[in-house]
């Protein structure tokens, strides 16, 4: 049947605004396949989390911040089995990212590994095996987000180290971070020195996010 020619420009144009290109397409089937399979992997999961993972509520912060912020270049201090990490590269799976993690701990390293890959997140994710103490000095950057969830008497000096390779916009996300004032919890640990230093720095904004831990700190380089 032949389209009347009146109705040709209409239809051209409906064409233009609702049809995705074939390469747009199979990006958005490919965006739909990884969703998929993280939510399968995250509900297989559920209650079988341990070794020190993030709770989900901070998980899905760490989400929420990677992707509302358009961020692309990811850093993990403590990759622990591999929840927060996930969470992170499946927001960088979005924005076009990917997600460098260390993890001290073979154990902990080979079962985030796995996790990673049956996730389907393992192209989004540089996993090492390696003693961050030294390897952040290594580390060319530029990162736009780093998360640290490591040995606490150690922010201040992971962020000393990584500041420099943080562009004016990113963040730094810690997990366990307590106020001092806050109760025996905050003057131990390291976290509320830390907490302190992020607040001290004239470049930064830095708070405690609302969350049901209310550990979750994330201090923002100015633009």
């Amino acid at each position: 049947m032949k389209i009347k020619n009146r109705f040709l420009p209409f239809l051209i144009l409906f064409v233009s605004l609702f049809n995705l290109s074939p390469a747009a397409s199979l990006q958005a089937e490919e965006k739909s396949r990884i969703d998929l399979k993280v939510e399968a992997f995250l509900e297989k999961m559920a209650g079988r989390w341990w070794d020190m993972n993030v709770p989900e509520e901070d998980g899905e912060a760490l989400y929420r911040i990677v992707l509302e912020n358009k961020y692309t270049k990811a850093l993990e201090i403590g990759t622990s089995t591999g929840r927060s990490g996930i969470y992170i590269a499946w927001a960088l799976s979005k924005t076009g990212g990917k997600l460098v993690t260390i993890e001290i701990d073979e154990g902990r390293y080979r079962e985030a590994v796995a996790n990673f890959k049956e996730a389907g997140l393992g192209n989004y994710i540089d996993a090492r095996l390696a003693d961050a103490h030294q390897l952040i000095w290594e580390l060319p950057g530029p990162f736009d987000f780093i998360f640290i969830d490591a040995d606490k008497e150690w922010y201040t000096n992971y962020a000393k180290a990584l500041i420099p390779k943080l562009e004016p916009g990113g963040c730094i996300a810690a997990h366990n971070v307590y106020e001092r004032g806050w109760g025996r919890r905050g003057y131990g640990g390291g976290t509320a020195g830390y907490f302190d230093y992020m607040k001290s720095l004239p470049e930064f904004q830095s708070s405690i996010l609302p969350l049901g831990s209310r550990s979750l700190a994330v201090s923002y380089k100015k633009k």
